[in-house]
C-alpha cells in the first residue's frame, strides 16, 4: 500500500471477502468495531444483521447499509488513493461512511441512530425483509454507491420468472418445433413486447427491461423441454404481478404445447421518493457546504431502499460513495478522498436533522 492510509473501519470491512451467505465472521467483526467506536450497544440480530446503536432517544434514524458482496474475490490494495477490493463500492464503502459518520456525532438528546449492517441483499435481502418490523424511524438513510455529491431518490423494482416449455419427443429429422426452439422464440416475443412497450419512454427508470439470466433444456426419450429464467427490471407504474399477468397471457395466445410460467425469488416493486423536506434539504446543504454540486439519481438497479422506505413511510433517500458502474466488476475499487467526504456531509446531515428537529 501506498503512503495514503485507508480509513480502519473502511480497510476492515473490505479485507474480510463476505458473499451472501458467507457474511458471519465480517458481522462479529463489525460489531466489535462499532462497541471500540463508542456506539450505546452493538449485537448481531436474530437473522445475522450487525447492528449498532447510538443513544437511547425516543426519535429514531435507521442508516440501513448491507455487509453481503457480490462473488468473486479481489486482491485488496490501495493504489494512487483508491481501495481496491470486493466490496469497496458495493457496499461496504457506503456502509462504513454510515458507522464512522454516526461514531462521529456521537449521542444526541432525544435521538437514536441505528445503523444497520444487513446481510443477504445480493440475494433475497433477508436482512432488510427483518429489519422492517423492528424500527420506525423518522427518516431513512441506505447506504449505496451513487457519489458523494448525488442524492439517489429511487430504484426500479424486478420480478423473476420462470417459463418452462414442454413438447412431445420428435426425431431431429423432422420439422416440428423443439422445446428449445419454443423457448427461443418465446424470448424473442418478450423482448418485442418490453421494445413496444418501451417505446415512448426516455428514460432507463421509466422502461420494462427484461434480461435472460438462465437458460437450460433436456428430455426423457417421450418428452422434451426447455426453462427460460428471466430478470425484469420494473418501472413505478408497472408492479410485478402485471408482469406476470402479461407473460401468462402471452404464452396462451400463442402455445398449444403445455407451459408454465411462476415466480422465483420474491418480486420486488419499483421506489422513487419526494424532492422536498428536510431531510433532502440537509443533504443538499450540506454537499454545497462541502464543495460540490449536489445533484438526484433515479436508479435501474434495486436496492433495499425499495423495501424499507414504502413499509416505513417516513422520508427515505440511498447515498454514499463510489461509482455504481464499477458494482459487480472486477475493477471495482473506490476513493478514499470520496470516501472522507461522504463522512463529512453524513455527520453533518445527522446534526441537522436532530437539531433542526429538537
Amino acid at each position: 500500500m501506498n503512503a495514503i492510509a485507508a480509513p480502519e473501519t473502511l480497510l476492515g470491512l473490505v479485507k474480510q471477502y463476505s458473499p451472501s451467505g458467507q457474511e458471519r465472521p465480517i458481522v462479529q467483526w463489525l460489531v466489535e468495531r462499532m462497541r471500540g467506536l463508542g456506539f450505546s450497544s452493538s449485537f448481531v440480530d436474530p437473522v445475522g444483521n450487525a447492528v449498532g446503536v447510538m443513544g437511547d432517544g425516543p426519535k429514531q434514524i435507521v442508516l440501513l447499509g448491507h455487509i453481503d458482496t457480490y462473488p468473486g474475490e479481489i486482491r485488496v490494495r490501495l493504489e494512487d488513493g483508491d481501495l481496491y477490493g470486493r466490496g469497496s463500492v458495493d457496499a461496504k464503502g457506503p456502509l462504513a461512511v454510515l458507522v464512522d459518520a454516526v461514531a462521529r456525532v456521537g449521542p444526541v438528546e432525544g435521538w437514536q441512530f441505528n445503523v444497520v449492517a444487513a446481510v443477504d441483499e445480493e440475494r433475497d435481502s433477508t436482512g432488510a425483509w427483518y429489519v422492517v418490523g423492528q424500527y420506525k424511524p423518522v427518516y431513512a438513510i441506505i447506504g449505496e454507491p451513487s457519489r458523494w455529491n448525488r442524492i439517489t431518490l429511487g430504484y426500479k423494482g424486478v420480478a423473476w420468472a420462470e417459463i418452462r416449455i414442454h413438447r412431445e419427443s420428435a426425431h431431429t429429422a423432422s420439422l416440428q418445433e423443439s422445446a428449445p426452439e419454443a423457448a427461443l422464440r418465446i424470448w424473442k416475443k418478450v423482448l418485442d413486447w418490453a421494445d413496444a412497450f418501451n417505446a415512448d419512454r426516455e428514460r432507463a427508470f421509466d422502461k420494462v427491461l427484461p434480461s435472460l439470466r438462465d437458460f437450460s433444456s433436456g428430455e426423457d426419450g417421450l418428452e422434451t423441454w426447455a426453462c427460460l429464467r428471466i430478470d425484469t427490471r420494473l418501472p413505478v407504474d408497472f408492479p410485478p404481478r402485471e408482469l406476470y399477468s402479461r407473460l401468462q397471457e402471452m404464452l396462451e395466445a400463442s402455445e398449444t404445447d403445455p407451459f408454465e410460467v411462476k415466480q422465483y425469488r420474491y418480486p420486488i416493486p419499483a421506489f422513487k421518493g419526494g424532492k422536498n423536506g428536510p431531510l433532502i434539504r440537509s443533504f443538499l446543504a450540506e454537499i454545497r457546504r462541502a464543495g460540490g454540486d449536489p445533484g438526484f439519481v433515479l436508479k435501474a438497479g434495486t436496492a433495499d431502499l425499495n423495501i424499507v422506505a414504502p413499509a416505513w413511510g417516513c422520508p427515505a433517500i440511498a447515498y454514499g460513495p463510489g461509482d455504481s458502474n464499477l458494482d459487480h466488476t472486477p475493477n471495482e475499487h473506490l476513493s478514499i478522498g470520496e470516501y472522507e467526504r461522504a463522512v463529512d456531509v453524513l455527520a453533518a446531515v445527522l446534526k441537522r436533522l436532530s437539531q433542526d428537529a429538537n
